[in-house]
């Protein structure tokens, strides 16, 4: 049987359903025969239900799993269940799967300013306003925007995330053992990312270390937040000073745990809050920055600006920076003219 996949034309049979298989749409038809696939090195090591995922794009996992309890999944024509993790080698049988013949939505591919770039790593430099991927109301981020500008690439996942309203560094994996070790220096906390933020207020201490526990939780329409409380995950966050401005401070923030909005809310807690965050910020001094025009700020200005880590092929340590973005240039200007009385500047 061809690898990719076998279409039924006869005409008593029902239509073919598209689903996605390998990163690309592909007919398959309710009443086909099962496909077999062997697994390679670089996907082995992964959980069989993972793998299923990533290869039924869109199909409820709750149908993924019903199949492998039933027994149509197969490894060397045994029956496997949900844990079962790929070897290298491995014959998967992968059955049909009886999907609605509603397409997918469409993706826009999209090219993102590359820093750095070899055979097993992509590093980019994300814009503001754009999330790193799809879900919870967003039909699609940066990776289905980078799949669908190469649909041939076998192999592309995010290491880590960006809160969509956060700018900067977003490192991706092109090979699942790069993932694998990448992944291992996050869990270890080797990986060194600072991020540059303006806060309103004068921040006093040259270096100061913040740790408080953070804990996610929903608001009355759903939306997820965080805050500080003692039953939350341990966190910590070490802030410098980089500058001062009328006022407002430029800080540096230094990684050492990795929670969901970590920054935002260890600065707002230390009531210190990021020019422009919509969700921890200060509403009236937002709504300031977004009428000042041409001398406003109208994003919120957290940055991911340098990020360190030990390459996950050849061992050596490897640094990636990212340029502050335009907009959040221009406002320090703007800040620097009122501190110098430069107005006409």
């Amino acid at each position: 049987m061809n690898r990719s996949h076998r279409v039924n034309t006869r005409k008593n049979l029902k239509k073919t359903a598209e689903v996605p298989f390998d990163g690309e749409k592909r007919h398959i038809s309710p009443v086909t025969t099962a496909q077999f696939r062997q697994i390679t090195h670089e996907e082995a090591g992964q959980r069989i239900d993972n793998f299923l995922f990533r290869i039924f794009k869109g199909v409820p996992k709750s149908h993924v799993y019903r199949i492998i309890r039933s027994g149509e999944v197969r490894a060397n024509k045994g029956r496997i269940d949900q844990t079962y993790r790929l070897k290298a080698g491995d014959l998967i049988r992968i059955p049909p799967l009886k999907v609605s013949e509603k397409t997918g939505k469409f993706i826009p591919a999209r090219s993102f300013d590359v820093l750095y770039e070899d055979d097993c790593l992509l590093v980019i430099n994300k814009p503001a306003g754009i999330a790193v991927h799809g879900g919870s109301g967003v039909s699609f981020g940066v990776i289905e925007q980078l799949r669908a500008s190469d649909p041939k690439a076998k192999f592309l996942e995010l290491v880590h995330r960006l809160d969509k309203e956060t700018s900067g560094i977003l490192v991706l994996a092109k090979k699942r053992s790069a993932l694998v070790k990448l992944h291992e220096q996050v869990r270890n906390g080797s990986i060194d990312k600072r991020y540059q933020a303006l806060v309103q207020g004068d921040w006093k201490n040259q270096r100061q270390h913040v740790r408080a526990p953070l804990l996610k939780y929903h608001t009355a329409d759903g939306e997820r937040r965080v805050k500080v409380d003692p039953n939350g995950l341990a966190s910590h966050t070490v802030f410098n000073v980089l500058a001062h401005y009328p006022g407002f401070t430029l800080l540096e923030a230094e990684l050492k745990t990795g929670r969901t909005h970590q920054i935002r809310v260890h600065l707002a807690s230390s009531g210190y809050v990021i020019a422009g965050d919509d969700k921890y910020g200060d509403f009236d001094l937002n709504r300031q920055l977004q009428k000042a025009g041409d001398r406003g700020l109208k994003r919120m200005f957290l940055h991911a600006c340098r990020i360190s880590f030990i390459h996950p092929e050849t061992g050596k340590p490897i640094t990636v920076e990212a340029p502050l973005p335009a907009e959040c240039t221009a406002y320090l200007k703007s800040l620097q003219h009122r501190k110098t009385g430069d107005d006409d500047a």
